[in-house]
């Protein structure tokens, strides 16, 4: 499989300026023969607090409806961010779906990143989520999501890819780049981390979009294709049985007993 990262500046809050912009990154995807380009989280608006405004119904959904026709034109999946409103509550997704315009996926963040005011505004999901990208089994995740690693380690059960799209500051990329390093030594699994670059208005971002084992992307709209044979990881899980000495039933313990 050949993924794309698809690092962009998508502005803020300016979503025909975004459609351009990753129109562009897929075009140039699928002359490099991508079956995959992943984009960065809240893919048209930029990490915004205005739900309200930008946020859309998943059943008459311009991102949707944008995302399908690319996909569909240029033959290639794609995972992308998007803000969904149901019943008053606003919740930050990602979306993976298929050449064909298919969703596969549909996860919403499991954690809100409370530090950012996020969960002011956005309810956090409670599901994974797992689909088949050409025969690969994939989880999507966002953002903040990875400083937890129990959800990765419940999701590499099936997945061997999982994608992470994020807008991670600049002030914090030390974390980024090691969290991701993390996930995938600790669940020995593809991860795929693609930020923004740019900046919105009050924060700058640096990308380093990365594929681990890592393809590593620093400028503006940059666009990287990595191939990666998820044999791979299954090879590493049976040489290196890692997996086999985790102990879950012991770890749910230590956690009911902390909360007396």
């Amino acid at each position: 499989m050949k993924i794309a990262l698809a690092q962009l500046d998508m502005g803020f809050e300016d979503k025909g300026f975004a459609m351009k912009t990753c129109a562009d990154l897929m075009e140039k995807a699928a002359a490099k023969e991508a079956d995959l380009i992943v984009f960065p989280e809240m893919t048209l608006t930029g990490f915004t607090m205005n739900p309200a405004t930008y946020g859309e119904l998943k059943e008459d959904s311009m991102t949707i409806t944008f995302f399908q026709e690319a996909a569909k034109k240029y033959q290639m999946a794609v995972v992308f961010g998007v803000i969904f409103l149901e019943d008053g509550t606003a919740r930050n997704h990602s979306i993976v779906m298929d050449k064909n315009g298919h969703i596969l996926a549909d996860y919403a963040k499991i954690h809100p990143f409370s530090y950012g005011a996020e969960a002011k505004y956005y309810s956090g999901g409670d599901e994974l989520a797992f689909c088949q990208v050409d025969g690969v089994p994939l989880s999507p995740f966002v953002c903040y999501d990875l400083r937890f690693p129990e959800i990765f380690q419940a999701a590499s059960k099936k997945s061997l890819v999982m994608t992470v799209i994020a807008n991670w500051p600049v002030a914090r990329v030390g974390h980024w780049k090691t969290l991701l390093q993390a996930r995938a030594i600790e669940n020995q699994s593809f991860i795929v981390g693609v930020n923004r670059s740019g900046k919105d208005r009050t924060l700058t971002y640096s990308g380093n979009s990365m594929l681990v084992s890592p393809t590593h992307l620093t400028g503006e709209n940059e666009l990287a294709v990595v191939e990666i044979d998820p044999k791979d990881a299954e090879a590493y899980r049976a040489e290196f049985p890692l997996k086999e000495d985790r102990k879950e039933d012991l770890y749910s313990r230590f956690f009911e007993e902390t909360k007396a």
